[in-house]
């Protein structure tokens, strides 16, 4: 299916998406303050570049659009026309997302996976749920969250 917009429209319409101080990031920011929690934002030098440090804690969280990184639910649905892109698009960004965890845990760094329909839509968690298991994960009194929707772990890979 040939792409209904032009080059440059198409150029323009997908330079207008954030990557960073999404609503979804900043929910989960507003959680974390509320909750008494504080760190870094975005810091480079870091792989993936993660939204949230908190380095007391040695925590990394990534919040992860789930069709851009390819997490498997209700909300992603991949664009009918070029799909041959978009699949090679998604796979390597999840390469990279794997990647990028793996070395952020070599580097001795906790890291935590927020996706965004744990945010949004119909499999959206409460602020109270959402707060209680964050804060119990930085906490150290629950080593994993081995939900679909948002996913960390205190093991080394």
């Amino acid at each position: 299916m040939a792409d209904s917009l032009t080059p440059a429209e198409r150029s323009n319409m997908m330079a207008r998406i954030k990557g960073g101080n999404t609503r979804p990031e900043l929910l989960v920011r507003r959680i974390l303050h509320a909750a008494g929690f504080r760190y870094s934002l975005h810091v480079k030098g870091i792989p993936g570049r993660p939204d949230i440090v908190l380095r007391s804690r040695n925590t990394l969280i990534f919040v992860n659009g789930c069709f851009w990184h390819g997490h498997d639910c209700h909300g992603t649905r991949l664009p009918k026309s070029n799909r041959r892109f978009w699949n090679a698009k998604i796979k390597t960004n999840m390469d990279r997302d794997i990647r990028n965890w793996a070395e952020c845990r070599k580097r001795g760094w906790r890291v935590l996976v927020v996706w965004e329909c744990a945010l949004r839509g119909r499999g959206r968690w409460s602020d109270t749920r959402l707060s209680k298991d964050l804060s119990e994960w930085l906490s150290k009194k629950a080593l994993r969250i081995t939900n679909r929707q948002i996913k960390g772990s205190n093991r080394q890979p």
